[in-house]
């Protein structure tokens, strides 16, 4: 089993010099992780492998934090610590994971969070309808109405769809098959993710 931690850089498309298909892929920059910790039975009571992520100045971390990567052999701080669940045989504490772990076609399984986007409106949050544009209404993004006039209790109810920050959630996992892998691209390790025509990336 492999793991690497990285974010998404953008969108780009790789062009089939022979057949001249075209392939829109996401480009995903990932690593280099040092593997904090290696989860055993024996230890832990489950089997897991520890990686960091993203270099950060060391004021930004606790005193413990400092400590449980330095513990490790892990040279510098960093923002983020994952665990990836399974059998990680080659994982060697200290050392670092690249995307070299991967070859062009492997099938990759994809999660991530989604970005935040501010406070927003019905119409985006709930895909509301608008109002009406014409004859003098002044209705065209309100949310209306949200309660009852006296029953039950003159009141909105506390699962009411209204005007907020959208939550910031973790999307399911997608089975992609990987298209390059760079680790020399910008100075770090980047991963080309293809699309794969029954599980589209989001």
């Amino acid at each position: 089993m492999k793991g690497i931690v990285g974010k998404k850089v953008g969108m780009t498309q790789l062009f089939d010099a022979e057949s001249g298909a075209v392939t829109p892929v996401t480009v995903v920059e990932a690593g280099p992780c040092p593997v904090v910790a290696v989860r055993t039975p024996a230890a832990d009571g489950y089997e897991a492998v520890q990686l960091a992520w993203e270099p950060v100045a060391e004021r930004k971390l606790s005193k413990a934090e400092r400590g449980h990567l330095a513990k490790s052999g892990v040279d510098g701080a960093y923002r983020h610590l994952v665990e990836f669940r399974g059998h990680f045989g080659e994982a060697v504490q200290g050392e670092n994971v690249t995307v070299e772990i991967f070859q062009p076609g492997d099938k990759v399984k994809v999660s991530g969070v989604s970005i935040g986007k501010g406070f927003q409106g019905t119409i985006k949050r709930h895909r509301f309808h608008r109002g009406p544009v014409t004859h003098g209404s002044h209705n065209i993004r309100k949310p209306g109405s949200i309660g009852a006039s006296a029953t039950p209790a003159g009141r909105s109810s506390k699962t009411r769809c209204g005007r907020r920050e959208p939550a910031v959630r973790r999307r399911r996992p997608r089975i992609v098959p990987a298209s390059t892998c760079d680790p020399t691209r910008s100075g770090s390790s980047t991963s080309w993710s293809g699309r794969s025509p029954k599980a589209p990336v989001k």
